[in-house]
């Protein structure tokens, strides 16, 4: 548990994911021998409000006290604000530029990398226009696409590429990774207590002013699917409906939710886009 007497620079050797969340408020890097304390008076923020956010990602289980009361919305507003534009034109682009390194090196010309560059390009495009529209707030922002890339990086691609090249693209989702589940528990505790103490008209504003405001790698072969399975993810990629499936083999609604579940279990990948790639990468559909 961070205090007010917490030194930063300590906090940040330990915790170097919370280096993104301090440069939300507009604390940069070099804070020297300051404490929390001293950093808020510094750039004039609210020590409560910003212990409680560095608090929240640290600890899954923590739960902000009665100072979460005292929070103006302005506050939580412009944080939420600085989030979603980190996101933007930060962290997304950092995978990206990584991502685009590893093929450039590996060889641009490569279907597999090809096809993992489009993976990226659909969470990309799906993460920005979330983000970029938020109004609802009872969603997590999600990344099931994130999810995949990282899952078949680790578990699907092939051997010869370059490992630190790899690293440093698994390293980025990651770390993307771990701050929107943080966030999401933020959302879950600050944010959304909040908007239960507003009217109608509060909880407009505060949407507008945030949304205006702007594994280790496995083995292949540990996982192999049974034939009913690879059956069945054939007709997921070319869009088959479970209900579709069940009457084409001739099994029941319910094996093949059950066949699903043990597809996504296996692989470590949730959406049609990932199993497309998984199916091209081991040959059991054609380009």
């Amino acid at each position: 548990m961070l205090n007010q007497q917490s030194v930063m620079a300590d906090v940040l050797t330990e915790h170097n994911e919370l280096i993104p969340v301090l440069n939300r408020f507009g604390i940069r890097l070099g804070v020297g021998d300051k404490t929390v304390s001293d950093l808020c008076v510094e750039h004039q923020l609210n020590t409560d409000f910003i212990l409680t956010v560095l608090n929240v990602y640290l600890d899954e289980s923590y739960v902000p006290d009665d100072s979460l009361n005292l929070f103006d919305t302005g506050l939580i507003a412009d944080y939420f604000h600085q989030t979603v534009d980190n996101y933007i034109h930060e962290l997304v682009p950092n995978i990206e530029k990584h991502l685009n390194a590893f093929i450039a090196i590996s060889g641009s010309e490569s279907k597999e990398l090809g096809m993992l560059r489009v993976l990226f390009l659909q969470f990309k495009e799906r993460m920005t226009n979330y983000l970029q529209k938020v109004a609802d707030y009872d969603d997590d922002f999600p990344d099931d696409l994130l999810h995949d890339l990282k899952n078949i990086l680790l578990r699907h691609l092939s051997r010869a590429y370059n490992q630190n090249l790899i690293y440093a693209v698994v390293f980025s989702v990651h770390s993307l990774e771990k701050d929107l589940a943080a966030h999401n528990r933020l959302r879950s505790k600050v944010l959304r207590p909040k908007l239960n103490e507003l009217d109608s008209s509060g909880i407009r504003q505060l949407q507008h002013a945030i949304s205006s405001d702007h594994q280790h790698q496995q083995n292949e072969n540990d996982h192999q699917l049974t034939n009913r399975e690879t059956e069945i993810l054939r007709l997921i990629v070319k869009g088959y409906l479970n209900k579709e499936i069940a009457v084409e083999l001739n099994i029941s609604h319910n094996t093949v939710l059950t066949h699903r579940k043990n597809i996504i279990s296996k692989t470590g990948i949730k959406t049609v886009s990932g199993l497309t790639f998984y199916c091209i990468r081991n040959g059991l559909i054609s380009v």
